[in-house]
């Protein structure tokens, strides 16, 4: 059991304090739930009975978060070509309210997202995952929400530049030496 002032993390939510411990009587059935002050003033109600069972946590301490962090300056993990089984994997890792896995998935989309651009569903997967990633390290860093969409940033693409730096470099040296105008055909042809 929690109790008020607890850091907790809500599966697929992110991270929040329980501002309080309230019985609130809904369809009839007086339950017992923690009021949860997510970021930007959102408040939820998770029911006491059930938190364990759906995932709740306590947040990380700062160690975990310096793992956390070290995971957005790695390399990307191999993801499925078919980006329906991709979305579906990257879909359990998030519900699995695992940090680590979280951390995985934002990276991966990032990198995704920076060489080809991603669908409708993965920008909105990616902007989720980091919203919960970004909520759980402010508590856990004590630190602003800028700062640690900064710091999340500037890891993603510390890491992205390192290892792709070699196919960005290909791609200007192609550009380089065939220059294309606006239409795409060749300005001397």
């Amino acid at each position: 059991m929690f109790n008020v002032g607890d850091k907790i993390v809500y599966p697929m939510h992110g991270a929040g304090v329980i501002d309080s411990i309230e019985e609130k009587d809904i369809l009839g059935e007086k339950q017992s739930y923690y009021i949860l002050k997510m970021p930007g003033e959102v408040k939820i109600m998770v029911p006491t009975a059930k938190a364990e069972t759906v995932g709740v946590r306590n947040i990380i301490d700062k160690g975990s978060a310096d793992k956390v962090i070290g995971i957005l300056e790695k390399d990307e993990t191999e993801m499925d070509k078919n980006w329906n089984k991709r979305y579906r994997d990257n879909m359990d890792k998030m519900k699995s309210g695992d940090i680590y896995e979280i951390a995985d998935v934002v990276r991966n989309l990032s990198f995704k997202q920076k060489e080809k651009g991603l669908s409708t569903g993965e920008k909105k997967m990616l902007t989720n995952a980091k919203q919960i990633l970004v909520s759980e390290l402010v508590l856990a860093e004590h630190a602003s929400q800028e700062e640690i969409e900064q710091l999340v940033d500037t890891k993603i693409n510390t890491s992205y530049m390192m290892f792709r730096a070699d196919d960005i470099e290909q791609e200007s040296v192609v550009n380089k030496f065939i220059p294309f105008d606006s239409t795409g055909t060749s300005d001397d042809l």
